[in-house]
């Protein structure tokens, strides 16, 4: 029930109940003969009316007297409710949702929901479903449930909402995002044998998340960039059918910096070229490389090509300027593969 109710003077009147000590104090109703214990005396009127005091404004209102409720007048205030949560009404720091929304993001696809699910469940904040997909889903929604992650079992439509994407597979997850490794702790990780891709101003998510399919399955786990959060898009995750969870960005804002320093870890950095280097049906390709690959258009920019310690090209029949850039990482990472785990 609303508590809240405005009168003709623009104040808010606020109803409640008496208490049991008013009760006691009051008087009788002289037409209905309920009340409080106490009878009122002739003297009382006598005496109020000879101190000034009058009646009350309710004195002459029979209703008043055998109603629960008691009403007051109280001026607006500005004041801001917090509901503590209540009926999704409570308030909230514009600039603490805007720092939530930027360590969230929200993937989809049937594949790719399973995959994070299996690796990383902790980092789901919330998930859609639609009816279809729930049984596939059911160790999913029992673990939810009993971690009190909020769920919501939705029609297509309003699932095409929650993702921002007609392409959601079914299921849509809300996760908190993941930071970049600093390459000086990858290098301290690294083993005997480590290829890492390094992206170059390659942001369109379908060969993103094709890249990060084909290194899941050439056993590629590290990942360059100059902003953790493009391997980390709804798009490329869901066309990385999985491959996502394998693969863990390295980020590092000064791009060539970071060649430099995996370098003087041993690495051998690679480049491609469409009109010079080495056949790659010739190349001898390390076990620890950075393989360094650029947007199609421009390619490598001209201070990261020239720290190249080797430039190979895929031969073809040259009708076209180059190959796809999520093409040739496959083509690339599956010698790498047969020469070193041959």
């Amino acid at each position: 029930m609303n508590d809240e109710l405005k009168g003709k003077s623009s104040k808010v009147k606020v109803m409640y109940v008496r208490g049991d000590e008013e009760k006691e104090n009051r008087g009788q109703n002289p037409r209905t003969g309920k009340g409080g214990t106490r009878q009122p005396k002739d003297s009382d009127w006598r005496n109020d009316r000879h101190e000034g005091k009058g009646r009350g404004p309710h004195e002459h209102d029979d209703t008043y007297e055998s109603s629960p409720w008691r009403t007051v007048s109280r001026t607006p205030t500005d004041e801001r409710p917090d509901h503590r949560g209540i009926s999704g009404k409570s308030f909230i720091d514009p600039e603490q949702l805007r720092r939530q929304r930027l360590e969230e993001t929200r993937v989809y696809g049937e594949n790719a929901c399973q995959a994070l699910f299996n690796s990383r469940p902790e980092a789901i904040v919330r998930a859609w479903f639609i009816q279809s997909v729930t049984p596939r889903f059911r160790n999913a929604l029992k673990w939810l449930a009993a971690n009190r992650k909020a769920y919501h079992v939705v029609d297509d439509a309003e699932l095409a909402k929650a993702s921002g994407t007609e392409h959601h597979g079914g299921v849509c997850f809300l996760i908190k995002k993941r930071m970049g490794i600093p390459v000086a702790n990858w290098l301290k990780l690294a083993g005997e044998q480590d290829c890492v891709l390094a992206l170059e101003d390659i942001g369109n998510p379908h060969n993103v998340g094709g890249i990060m399919r084909s290194c899941a399955h050439f056993g590629v786990k590290g990942i360059l960039v100059d902003d953790a959060a493009v391997l980390e898009s709804g798009a490329a995750v869901r066309t990385a059918e999985g491959g996502a969870e394998h693969v863990q960005a390295i980020g590092d804002k000064d791009f060539s910096g970071s060649l430099d320093a995996f370098r003087k870890a041993g690495y051998t950095i690679v480049t491609t070229s469409s009109h010079s280097g080495v056949a790659l049906n010739k190349a001898i390709l390390p076990k620890k490389m950075v393989l360094v690959l650029g947007q199609e258009h421009d390619g490598l920019s001209d201070s990261v090509f020239q720290r190249s310690d080797l430039a190979i090209s895929i031969g073809g029949t040259g009708k076209v300027e180059s190959l796809n850039v999520s093409v040739a990482t496959g083509i690339l990472l599956a010698e790498w593969w047969r020469q070193n785990n041959g």
